[in-house]
């Protein structure tokens, strides 16, 4: 039996950084999303969001990828907002989405950054966030990849 160890970080936002994510949508949607991740045999080691995108830590399993993985969590959560009527437009992720490896040692880093959105975002944007992160580490992609992810 194959076994990986295989972490990533994952962040996607919500469709032109629109900030619908409240703080009465977001538990829900986190319960939603781990419950739903959890029947499908994805791996989620923590996962938390702000009011306009998501992180996520995943452990993909050695028939997993990401692509699949993520289009199933992003497709069946924004069909549930939706189908509940959790917000007041039609809800949409954006197409895009931002993913990095993680290693053993930088775990218990990644998990820190992660459930500290909150009190991370009282002073930075996503946005702002986004462009010191590609000041750092350019990218290798075209420059539009950068600004999808910037601009959503």
């Amino acid at each position: 039996m194959s076994h990986t160890k295989i972490w990533v970080h994952v962040v996607w936002g919500t469709k032109g950084r629109q900030p619908v994510l409240s703080n009465g949508l977001r538990q829900k949607f986190l319960d939603h999303m781990v419950g739903f991740a959890a029947q499908n045999d994805i791996d989620i080691g923590l996962l938390n969001c702000w009011i306009d995108h998501v992180h996520c830590l995943i452990r993909l399993k050695p028939d997993q990828n990401l692509a699949e993985i993520l289009k199933m969590l992003k497709g069946e959560t924004s069909h549930w907002i939706n189908k509940n009527h959790l917000t007041e437009k039609r809800f949409t992720w954006s197409g895009d989405y931002f993913a990095a490896s993680v290693s053993e040692g930088n775990l218990k880093g990644v998990h820190n950054y992660i459930l500290g959105q909150e009190r991370h975002h009282a002073h930075r944007t996503f946005r702002e966030e986004v462009d010191a992160y590609f000041a750092v580490n350019p990218v290798i992609a075209s420059g539009e990849a950068k600004m999808e992810l910037q601009l959503g």
